[in-house]
């Protein structure tokens, strides 16, 4: 024990305290054991990194075009040969989609930033987390996309120098899939694998059951519902769509979906007919996960349905998917087809429900950190 204050030693029953005093010992004794001259090095510090899609940098075709062309060229999203894909998506998709993906964007487009909401939701996402662990002045909270920016590579460097030793990357997909929550971590260890110093790296799991989660998409439900003048007959679970060859290939995701759907039904007692789930945003010719969003909308719709509502769990954030295809084109194909009352459940965004989800993930993944 020599060495050690007496605090230390008289005062066992004080763990936090000692923690405390111990982390003050180990800086001192780190800045003390430095040779003369040694340049300054910040460390000590725990970095939190919030990892979502990505958007584009603007809505002209030169942005969209290099933001789509980094989308689809990811192997984990696309998993066709590169032979085969290279020149449909060089010579037709960024040829043609980059303009009528422009326009989709603009429609949606936080013109006072100058930036797709994801980016403003992710952004505030952070920031609201952040001011719940201001109490841990070690801890760092940022953020970043896969594609586009702030990239992943650049915040990861900017937790390094700001003396983060460990970090945990926490990608904000409820459902795991290679195409979402795995291409997010490869980009993360492509920047580590670039550091002399790597830091201690966790990732968070998908939280596609996670209690508090299910509890919160349920409360945003009951709080949108109670705002329309009239009761969906029915409301739809609509998730992103992946191609069904990806589910026989062992991806976990369909399942993960239906479980969230079957949690979300029973933490809201609804008779299971009123919650439908559905799989949106297919590309391309090979069939996809099923039913589809689409067509389940158009269906109610001439079956004679007349009031709906949808909600997005798979989302948490709002994005193009949500805010243009969900409450624009599927709005549209329900009221086109002899519907009268369609609304959009907002996804849990940086609400306090949706901050709240974050930070109990975060909390629990920090175990033995803080």
């Amino acid at each position: 024990m020599a060495g050690l204050p007496e605090t230390l030693i008289r005062e066992p029953t004080c763990p936090h305290r000692h923690m405390n005093q111990l982390r003050s010992i180990n800086a001192q004794t780190a800045t003390r054991h430095q040779p003369a001259g040694h340049p300054p090095a910040a460390h000590g510090k725990v970095g939190v990194l919030l990892l979502n899609l990505g958007t584009p940098d603007g809505t002209g075709y030169w942005p969209m075009r290099r933001y789509l062309k980094q989308f689809l060229s990811d192997k984990r999203v696309i998993e066709l040969p590169r032979l085969l894909w290279w020149p449909i998506l060089n010579l037709v998709i960024l040829t043609v989609r980059p303009g009528r993906k422009g326009r989709d964007y603009a429609s949606i487009w936080n013109n006072e930033r100058n930036e797709g909401p994801l980016k403003t939701i992710t952004r505030d996402q952070a920031v609201g987390l952040a001011a719940i662990f201001a109490d841990h002045p070690n801890v760092v909270i940022d953020w970043a996309m896969r594609y586009a920016n702030p990239s992943t590579e650049s915040r990861i460097r900017a937790l390094h120098e700001q003396g983060c030793e460990r970090i945990l990357l926490v990608p904000l997909y409820p459902q795991y899939a290679a195409a979402t929550t795995a291409t997010a971590n490869d980009e993360a260890f492509r920047a580590l694998m670039a550091l002399r110093w790597q830091p201690a790296v966790r990732t968070t799991p998908a939280y596609a059951d996670d209690p508090g989660y299910i509890a919160a998409l349920a409360q945003s439900i009951r709080d949108h519902l109670a705002t329309l003048p009239w009761e969906p007959e029915i409301v739809v679970a609509t998730y992103h769509g992946m191609p069904q060859k990806y589910l026989e290939r062992g991806d976990p995701y369909y399942c993960q979906c239906m479980k969230t759907s079957r949690l979300l039904l029973a933490e809201l007692d609804w008779p299971k007919e009123r919650l439908l789930t559905t799989f949106q945003s297919r590309f391309g010719n090979d069939p996809w996960l099923q039913p589809y969003t689409d067509k389940t909308i158009t269906a109610l719709a001439k079956a004679g349905t007349k009031r709906i509502a949808l909600v997005a769990p798979g989302f948490s954030a709002d994005c193009l998917e949500t805010l243009e295809e969900l409450d624009v084109e599927n709005r549209a194909f329900f009221l086109d087809n002899g519907g009268s009352d369609f609304s959009y459940v907002p996804a849990l965004n940086a609400s306090p429900l949706g901050i709240k989800v974050i930070e109990g993930i975060v909390r629990r993944e920090l175990g033995g950190w803080l």
